[in-house]
């Protein structure tokens, strides 16, 4: 399902996302403009359309609102350090073994908010980064990551208390490097895994808020 750059009306222009429609019935609304006093009114418009595309949950942003987020997007930033007793091996992603690791990335990331679906129109984008990595013990998969030169996209385990391991793995790829991310305030778990890396909160990039 196509997005729709700029949805106009009488109140404002928003972004209409809509590839996540299809996978988790979700919509996002991202106000460019609005007339004043009349935010309800935009987010309403917009939100009618999405829900006739099919969503169920919507959330917006891109304004002031005194209502509660449904989550915060944060930067955080750190330094690349590898623990040695936590490296394991990196094996890169290939056009042969792209489909299994995007596979795992969406089966990991469902629950996650607002974390994007990758469909197989992503698969040669993935394989071209560079920076996707399968991330193994003694022939057991551990789980995958992906790094854009210093920034970490992700970090997903298919086994239990892996993570650091796999972030170990992945910063000996880029040690001593000043690192980036992005995380979802309502994904805790992984919020601490960065903290107990030396990850500090450096921006809130986003607030995310509810159609009621």
């Amino acid at each position: 399902m196509k997005d729709i750059p700029f949805f106009t009306s009488e109140y404002g222009v928003a972004s209409l996302a809509l590839g996540e429609v299809p996978y988790r019935q979700t919509a996002y609304i991202r106000v460019r403009q609005v007339a004043d006093g009349a935010l309800r009114e935009l987010i309403a418009e917009c939100a009618g359309f999405c829900r006739a595309a099919g969503a169920e949950a919507i959330y917006w942003t891109g304004a002031e609102s005194a209502d509660e987020p449904h989550c915060v997007i944060y930067e955080m930033r750190g330094t690349a350090w590898v623990d040695a007793d936590k490296l394991e091996s990196l094996f890169p992603v290939t056009d042969a073994t792209v489909a299994r690791w995007r596979e795992i990335f969406n089966r990991r990331m469902k629950d996650v908010d607002h974390a994007a679906t990758l469909t197989a129109f992503d698969e040669k984008r993935i394989v071209e980064s560079g920076g996707a990595y399968f991330v193994h013990r003694d022939g057991d998969l551990l789980g995958i990551g992906w790094l854009e030169d210093t920034r970490l996209l992700a970090i997903a385990a298919v086994k239990p208390g892996t993570g650091e391991r796999i972030a170990h793995t992945l910063m000996s790829l880029v040690e001593g490097a000043s690192m980036t991310l992005e995380v979802a305030s309502t994904n805790e778990k992984a919020i601490r895994l960065y903290e107990r890396l030396g990850f500090l909160k450096t921006a809130q990039l986003e607030k995310w808020f509810p159609v009621r």
